[in-house]
């Protein structure tokens, strides 16, 4: 009989041990602007990654590894983007990493990720982190270069042919504003007038006085909060009717909040679908999901989802789907996460490939305008 205990215990403890060293947690590193001017990116992003991780962790995680979540705050400072991402990779041993927030700090943190070889998820817009395509480096906003295409096209149909830029002189700023002039000059609309102002700016009057002057048919401004806000707020005072586009940098209920809803009424910008999706078809591939997602974070959180956790709402999908698909290793993860196709997620339907570590079109963006504080569907 003892020796019939000692056995099933023998093999409990084999069990036990073997199962243990099948399973070791995926460690994922996570760069976000938690705090400092980009917060608004950077807060609803590690929101996002901390839900997600918790809901397939309680569910066994993936293929019963657990999801181990190291997160920092680069406060939107470029070279504590460089000093976390090296922690990251070689203290932490992260396998990937999802973020930055912005465009600046991804770009700084590139070359990083690009010669340790860990694959990077950004969660910033620039055209550039993916243009010309980077082996190791991915990103889930949809690309400048759509966003100007979709405020482009849609002011070419009401007839606007001529239009002043108004754009902030960082690198989310600078690379909206080159995609801007070119697609314009080559779509035939005359820019009358090129005005900048700096991140730090909290009056933007002299620019729009100097606009106004031009007499352009709209004005397109290029930025992130609070910026834009202070620019729509400094229009309405100044009594200026000229339609106004904003970029999809302020795709958020905050940029409402910081404008006012009197001096956002009207304005138009591209947004992801999540801040619309009650407004979309059922038939519409992302509904769904986005229901899901908005749904999953009022819970959590008590507040609606927001357009930037969602970029780190897919870069995550990107990452989970890529490691059941093709394992767990640096390398595993980047082959898998390029092979991805037809991934629905919260910016649009991803279509990777050698060519395009975006993969997303104009579909990931639906024109909205403000009216009474909330969203419409531009027509």
């Amino acid at each position: 009989m003892r020796k019939i205990v000692l056995f099933a215990l023998g093999i409990v403890m084999m069990f036990s041990v073997t199962s243990a060293l099948a399973a070791p947690a995926i460690r994922i590193g996570a760069l976000f602007s938690v705090t400092g001017p980009a917060s608004f990116l950077g807060e609803p992003e590690k929101s996002t990654l901390e839900m997600l991780v918790k809901e397939i962790n309680a569910k066994g995680g993936i293929k019963g590894s657990k999801i181990e979540l190291v997160v920092y705050d680069t406060q939107g400072d470029a070279t504590k983007a460089v000093q976390l991402a090296n922690k990251l990779i070689k203290n932490d041993k992260v396998v990937a990493i999802i973020g930055p927030s912005t465009t600046g700090e991804t770009m700084a943190v590139i070359p990083i990720v690009e010669k340790e070889q860990i694959p990077l998820i950004s969660c910033a817009a620039g055209i550039k982190i993916t243009n010309p395509v980077k082996r190791w480096v991915f990103k889930t906003p949809a690309n400048d270069h759509v966003a100007a295409e979709k405020i482009l096209n849609f002011a070419e149909k009401r007839k606007q042919k001529s239009i002043a830029l108004l754009t902030v002189s960082d690198s989310f700023g600078s690379s909206g504003r080159e995609q801007l002039k070119e697609m314009a000059s080559r779509k035939g609309f005359k820019i009358v007038a090129d005005e900048v102002y700096s991140p730090k700016d909290t009056d933007m009057t002299a620019q729009l006085t100097k606009i106004k002057g031009a007499k352009p048919d709209a004005i397109i401004c290029w930025g992130t909060n609070p910026g834009p806000a202070v620019i729509t707020r400094n229009l309405k005072q100044l009594g200026m009717k000229i339609p106004l586009y904003q970029s999809h940098g302020v795709a958020s209920k905050k940029f409402i909040e910081l404008a006012g809803a009197d001096a956002a009424e009207g304005v138009i910008l591209p947004a992801g679908k999540l801040a619309i999706y009650e407004l979309l078809k059922k038939t519409d591939p992302q509904h769904k999901l986005l229901k899901e997602y908005d749904q999953a974070y009022r819970k959590a959180y008590g507040v609606e989802a927001s357009t930037f956790g969602g970029y780190a709402y897919d870069g995550f999908q990107l990452l989970i789907n890529a490691i059941k698909k093709s394992g767990a290793t640096p390398g595993q993860i980047r082959n898998g996460i390029e092979q991805s196709t037809r991934m629905v997620g919260v910016s649009g339907v991803f279509n990777m490939s050698t060519n395009d570590h975006n993969g997303l079109d104009l579909s990931a963006f639906e024109m909205v305008r403000i009216v009474k504080g909330d969203w419409t569907l531009a027509r």
